[in-house]
C-alpha cells in the first residue's frame, strides 16, 4: 500500500478492481459492470439497432474513461491498470456487452498499447462479424509535428490524445444517439478530431499507487508545458508563472494550431479547460477568466465552455486548454442532452429504477505465483524470469520513466505473474516435449498480454505466444533442440518487429531481442543450455549499449536527447529475461 498526498492509501495489485467496483455502486442507476470484465456499460445499452461507442484506456485519467459511460455519451469503456491499455480480451468484452446489432465505433487515444490492444480487439469483432470503425484521438499539439491533411494518422508518431478526448466522444455518443449509421458516426468523430486541439501545463508529478515517490518532479517555482496526462515530463520548463501568464501561454500555444474557421459558422469553438488531478476549481475559473478574454480577442465566441475535470492524470498539479473550432453540425451534437456519473448536458434519460440490479461480482485478483519443485520446464523458466525482473521491478520503472510513463517494471511483473500461473495449468508431460512447453508458452503469452497490458504486454504477449507456436508444431517425439529454439526465436522477433512497427536501432526489446536471436542461430549445433546463455549475455551487452541509442518510436522520440545516456526498458528486461530463463536450461 502507498498513501498519496491527500492521504488516502491504495493497494496497487487492487487498485482497478476496487475503484470500478465503487464507481458501479454509486452510478448503478447509470452504469454496471461487465461481468469478468475490467469494463463498464450504460443501463441504456445495448439498444438495438444503434451504433455503440465503445471507448477506453488506462486508469488514473477519472472521468475518462469510464466516468463519460451513459445515454447520448459512451456506451460502454473498457479500462487498464494505471497509465496502461486495457487487453483485447477485456475490450472485446465490453464491446461485445455494448453491441446492438448496428456495429461498433472505437475511440480512444492514439498510445501504443491503446491501438495494439484496441486492433486486436477490433480484428476479433470483425472475423465474428461485427462491423467496427475506429477513430483515433491525436489532440495534443505538443507531442508531435501537425498533422497533414488528407495524410492517414501513424498511430506510431503522430500526435497523441489526451483532454481532446471529450470533445470527440460527445461528439460521436450524439451523433449515435440521434440514430447514424457506423459510418456516420464515424465521420463526425473523425471531424471533431481534425477540428481539435489541446495544450497543457503541469506544476507537479503525479504518484502511481504502489509507488512511494513521484512518477517524476516539477522544481519548485518552475512549470512544465507541454506535458503528457501519464506524466510524461514536459516539452520545456519556465518559472513559475501566474494565472494571467498561464493562460495566455495556453492560448499562445493553440491560436496558430487552430483550423480554418468554416464559414458561417460565428467563430463559434468549444472550450474545455481541463483540471489534471490536483489543481482546485476556484483556481481554474481565474485561468478561464483570462482565457475567455484572449479568446474573444482574437474573434473566437466560446460555446459551452466547460472548467473542470475531464480526463486527469492521477494527483497531477496542472491544467490543459481544449478547444474544438465548431460548425452548424458539431454544434448541434455538442450541445445534445447526455447523462453520465461525471458529466450531464440538459437532463437526459435514466434508467427505470426497476432496472437497477446488484452489479456482478468482481473476480478475484490472482494470486502471486510461487515456485514449485514440480514445475516442468517451461513454467520454471517463467518462474525464474519473473524472479529476476521483480528483483528489478524499481531499476526498470527508472529507465522507462526517463522519457516515458514508468510503468514498465509493474506491468512486466504482473504479466509474468499471470504467465506462470497459465503455464503451470497447461503444460503437461513429458519435460522434454517441445510441444507440452509450446502449449504452455501459448497460454502464458495470451494470459501476459491480458494481465499486463499497454503497448509491452502487447509485445511481451506475442513474444511467448509465437515462440509457442512453434514449439507446438513440432513433429511427435522432436527433442527440444537449440536449432529449434533459435527457428522459435526468430518467428518471435518477427512477430514483435510486425505488432509494434519498430526496427532494429530504433532504441527498443528488439536492440536486444535481434542479437539474442542471431546468437542463438549461430550455435545453433551446440547444447540448448550453453548455446542459450551465450544468447543470453549477447543480449545483456546490447541492452547496455542501448544507452548510447536515441529513441525514435513513441513520446520518447518526440523528447529529443532526453532519453540519451539511459538504457532501453524494454531492452533491458528483455535481457534479464532470457537470462533468467538460461539458468533453468542445465
Amino acid at each position: 500500500m502507498t498513501t498519496t498526498p491527500d492521504g488516502l492509501g491504495h493497494h496497487a495489485a487492487t487498485f482497478r478492481e476496487d475503484w470500478l467496483e465503487g464507481l458501479a455502486d454509486a452510478y448503478a442507476r447509470t452504469l454496471r459492470r461487465v461481468p469478468d470484465t475490467f469494463g463498464v456499460v450504460g443501463r441504456h445499452a445495448p439498444r438495438p439497432g444503434k451504433v455503440a461507442l465503445v471507448i477506453g484506456g488506462g486508469s488514473g485519467h477519472y472521468p475518462a474513461f469510464a466516468g463519460l459511460v451513459g445515454p447520448g455519451l459512451a456506451d460502454a469503456a473498457a479500462v487498464g491498470d494505471v497509465f496502461a491499455s486495457p487487453s483485447a480480451e477485456q475490450i472485446y468484452r465490453t464491446a461485445k456487452a455494448a453491441d446492438g446489432g448496428a456495429g461498433v465505433l472505437m475511440s480512444y487515444g492514439n498510445y501504443a498499447g491503446d491501438v495494439m490492444h484496441f486492433g486486436l480487439a477490433a480484428r476479433r469483432l470483425a472475423a465474428e462479424g461485427v462491423p467496427v470503425r475506429t477513430v483515433l484521438v491525436t489532440d495534443d499539439v505538443a507531442s508531435g509535428p501537425p498533422p497533414v491533411e488528407g495524410q492517414e494518422i501513424d498511430p506510431s508518431r503522430d500526435r497523441r490524445g489526451v483532454a481532446g478526448d471529450f470533445f470527440v466522444f460527445k461528439v460521436a455518443g450524439a451523433a449515435a444517439e440521434r440514430g447514424d449509421d457506423l459510418d456516420g458516426v464515424a465521420r463526425v468523430a473523425a471531424r471533431a478530431n481534425a477540428m481539435t486541439r489541446t495544450f497543457g501545463a503541469a506544476f507537479s508529478g503525479c504518484t502511481l499507487p504502489g509507488a512511494t515517490e513521484p512518477l517524476f518532479t516539477v522544481d519548485k517555482g518552475t512549470t512544465e508545458l507541454g506535458m503528457g496526462i501519464h506524466g510524461e515530463p514536459g516539452l520545456r520548463t519556465t518559472r513559475g508563472l501566474t494565472a494571467s501568464e498561464l493562460a495566455d501561454e495556453l492560448v499562445d500555444n493553440l491560436l496558430p494550431e487552430l483550423p480554418p474557421l468554416p464559414e458561417g459558422a460565428g467563430g463559434r469553438v468549444a472550450v474545455l479547460l481541463n483540471g489534471l488531478g490536483r489543481t482546485k476549481y476556484e483556481e481554474m475559473f481565474v485561468v478561464f477568466r483570462q482565457v475567455n478574454r484572449r479568446l474573444k480577442d482574437a474573434g473566437l465566441t466560446p460555446f459551452r465552455p466547460e472548467v473542470g475535470e475531464f480526463v486527469t492524470s492521477f494527483d497531477m498539479a496542472g491544467v490543459s486548454l481544449s478547444v474544438m473550432v465548431l460548425d452548424e453540425e458539431l454544434a448541434a451534437l455538442y450541445d445534445a442532452p447526455c447523462d453520465t456519473p461525471a458529466f450531464r448536458s440538459v437532463p437526459g434519460p435514466r434508467a427505470a429504477d426497476a432496472d437497477v440490479r446488484e452489479s456482478p461480482a468482481p473476480a478475484a485478483p490472482a494470486a502471486p505465483a510461487e515456485a514449485s519443485s514440480a514445475d516442468l520446464p517451461a513454467t520454471a523458466a517463467l518462474q525464474a524470469a519473473l524472479d529476476l525482473v521483480a528483483a528489478n521491478e524499481d531499476e526498470l520503472g527508472r529507465l522507462d520513466g526517463v522519457a516515458g510513463d514508468g510503468d514498465h517494471g509493474i506491468g512486466i511483473v504482473r504479466g509474468l505473474r499471470a504467465a506462470v500461473a497459465a503455464a503451470r495449468d497447461g503444460e503437461p508431460g513429458p519435460a522434454g516435449d517441445p510441444r507440452s512447453a509450446g502449449r504452455a508458452l501459448l497460454a502464458a503469452g495470451l494470459a501476459l498480454a491480458d494481465a499486463s497490458g499497454g503497448a509491452s504486454g502487447a509485445l511481451y504477449g506475442a513474444l511467448l505466444a509465437e515462440t509457442g507456436a512453434v514449439l507446438v508444431r513440432a513433429p511427435e517425439g522432436a527433442a527440444c533442440t537449440t536449432a529449434l529454439l533459435a527457428e522459435a526465436v526468430a518467428a518471435a522477433q518477427r512477430a514483435v518487429s510486425e505488432l509494434g512497427g519498430a526496427a532494429v536501432g530504433e532504441k527498443t526489446m528488439l536492440d536486444a531481442l535481434d542479437p539474442f536471436r542471431a546468437e542463438l542461430a549461430a550455435r545453433g549445433g551446440e547444447d540448448v543450455g550453453a548455446a542459450w546463455r551465450a544468447a543470453a549475455e549477447a543480449a545483456t551487452k546490447a541492452a547496455v549499449a542501448t544507452a548510447d541509442l536515441m529513441p525514435a518510436r513513441g513520446r520518447a522520440a518526440r523528447m529529443g536527447d532526453m532519453g540519451y545516456g539511459h538504457a532501453d526498458a524494454g531492452a533491458t528486461s528483455l535481457a534479464l529475461i532470457v537470462t533468467a530463463v538460461g539458468s533453468t536450461l542445465r
